[in-house]
């Protein structure tokens, strides 16, 4: 594997490697500091981002490599008309992986077929956020022990969610999973998602509107927020932004060992009086993310 677009261009046996190190790079720090040494990891965000651009640069550091890049369109040559593909060819002269967050959904895979480095796809639109789904699959893994026989529920925008959709995809793999689609019907979970994910693949759904009614069945709670940036209609996206707020009384009904994730960055569909819940992992889960990302790294460089 020379790029990571989707979270379809890893295997399953692919993402249990990846899993097990990062899971050994969580025990064994020391033995990794130094495996980028020389080596330079190039992060394009062509689109605001704290997380994800933080995480991949605390990655490599923590790695023994350096980095370079932009966090913003506005600070690249893009801003002088420079093409994306006229960018990447330049930056992998001066670098050996490149990390790339864009708007326009497909950029990353155009910008893979002229780039000479791996490129990591770290969100392009609506589409693919392969990274993060990596993160959430890790998440599960240490909480829970398991990738099977679970029933997720997903809450809040299933349109325009790149985690979800990513989520679905990957998790579709694995023996007994369910899930719970929560949203309201203006933020369903797309058509082309249950087609040509959950029904090919004959994975049990339900979808609601509401985020009580099967709270006591679920394994996972992944919460998303209502992303005004994908909102054509300011006063739509006001409608619907605080449509699930979860809060205690909402999880009276929940099993003790229920694991809620969310993406992040949140903007208020967790009460804060939540974060202090054993169940809240979704901090876990930013951290989780710097340990998959380092061995995500290591693999497209192919260190061992």
């Amino acid at each position: 594997m020379k790029n990571l677009i989707g979270i379809e261009d890893l295997t399953t046996k692919e993402i249990e490697e990846l899993i097990k190190v990062a899971e050994n790079i969580m025990q064994n720090p020391e033995q990794y500091s130094e495996k980028c040494k020389h080596k330079k990891l190039a992060t394009l965000f062509f689109e605001p981002s704290t997380r994800t651009r933080l995480s991949f640069e605390a990655a490599m550091y923590e790695l023994g490599g350096n980095v370079i890049g932009f966090s913003s369109s506005s600070s690249s040559s893009t801003s002088k008309g420079e093409s994306v593909s006229d960018t990447i060819r330049t930056v992998g002269c001066y670098s050996d992986i490149i990390a790339m967050r864009h708007p326009k959904e497909g950029a990353p895979l155009v910008a893979s077929t002229k780039s000479i480095v791996p490129i990591i796809n770290a969100g392009d639109g609506g589409h693919n956020h392969p990274t993060q789904t990596l993160t959430d699959l890790l998440t599960i893994s240490c909480k829970k022990g398991r990738l099977e026989n679970l029933t997720i529920g997903l809450c809040g925008d299933l349109k325009f969610g790149r985690t979800v959709h990513s989520l679905i995809t990957a998790m579709s793999r694995y023996n007994n999973v369910k899930f719970v689609l929560i949203s309201p019907e203006e933020l369903k979970i797309p058509e082309y998602v249950k087609e040509e994910v959950l029904e090919k693949n004959n994975i049990e759904y339900i979808e609601t509107n509401d985020i009580e009614e099967h709270m006591d069945k679920l394994d996972i709670l992944y919460m998303t927020r209502v992303q005004k940036e994908r909102f054509f209609n300011e006063e739509d996206y006001i409608r619907l932004k605080d449509y699930y707020i979860l809060n205690k009384e909402k999880l009276e009904r929940a099993k003790n060992d229920l694991c809620i994730m969310h993406p992040l960055p949140r903007v208020n569909e967790i009460s804060v009086e939540v974060d202090d819940d054993p169940r809240a992992c979704y901090f876990e889960q930013v951290q989780y993310g710097k340990y998959i990302r380092m061995a995500l790294i290591l693999k497209l460089l192919e260190i061992n």
